[in-house]
């Protein structure tokens, strides 16, 4: 199963289970310590936007999504069978939008991390459970309250979010310890950890960042440095004007494509 699905994450540039109302409004790892009028969004944001009437209304009819939930259900049971022979459907299906109830096993299959979790068994508990370096720990353990600090699984100082978090981000520095730990990891790890359990986010984080962004969190932050000046390439073709401008200031791309970008 592992060998045949290595290399089925998605390259982009039938189950009668319930899912529709299970996990509306809940997210994986919240540590429930938010009570009385404490308003929280259907994406576990505190005091987020999305409980008015009009938001309602604007949503998904739910039998369109639980169709939707089936159809992905079937793709996800017979994934080498889809990435092989309807690699096109699994994208179309993509583009009109994973359902949010199988939206993180969904980023785990298309980004390849199941294939990897499966040929490293035990290896996230083992890196886990590693001391770690001190020096990307301090960092790390300085980061964690910046990443969603409104969202109810990262609000409380030391809550289940955070301990998530930290367990991802730590074990991604000693599985790739030539390259450490780069701050732009943090958000991304924390939105894995919103929809999937920390393991299905390691191993999604490891294929990110080293299958589809590969050099970006890297010491010297090459990659991006690279890519950056293609944009400024790509601008001087656009907008001669935005780019001698930039240029006679002394703007370089890597001072304002970083936020983008990364």
């Amino acid at each position: 199963m592992a060998e045949a699905e290595q290399d089925d994450g998605l390259e982009i540039g039938g189950s009668t289970e319930k899912l529709t109302d299970g996990e509306k409004g809940t997210s994986r790892g919240s540590n429930n310590s938010f009570t009385g009028d404490t308003q929280v969004d259907k994406y576990g944001f505190l005091g987020g936007t999305q409980q008015s009437a009009t938001e309602e209304a604007e949503e998904i009819p739910s039998d369109v999504l639980r169709q939707r939930e089936l159809k992905w259900l079937e793709m996800l049971k017979s994934w080498d069978k889809w990435m092989a022979k309807k690699h096109k459907k699994v994208k179309e299906r993509c583009q009109k939008g994973i359902p949010p109830s199988l939206r993180g096993r969904a980023w785990l299959y298309l980004t390849g991390g199941k294939a990897k979790k499966e040929q490293n068994r035990s290896k996230f508990e083992e890196l886990k459970n590693h001391p770690g370096d001190p020096k990307w720990l301090d960092v790390i353990e300085r980061d964690l309250h910046r990443q969603f600090p409104f969202h109810e699984m990262f609000a409380s100082k030391g809550g289940l979010g955070q301990q998530d978090l930290l367990d991802v981000l730590k074990a991604y520095t000693v599985y790739r310890s030539e390259e450490g730990y780069c701050q732009a990891q943090a958000p991304i790890a924390a939105l894995l950890l919103m929809h999937m359990p920390a393991e299905d986010a390691f191993w999604t984080l490891v294929q990110i960042c080293e299958k589809y962004i590969p050099g970006y969190y890297s010491t010297g932050l090459e990659a991006i440095q690279l890519d950056g000046e293609i944009l400024f390439s790509m601008l001087r073709r656009v907008s001669p004007v935005a780019h001698r401008h930039l240029k006679k200031q002394n703007v370089e791309p890597v001072l304002y494509m970083t936020e983008w970008f990364m």
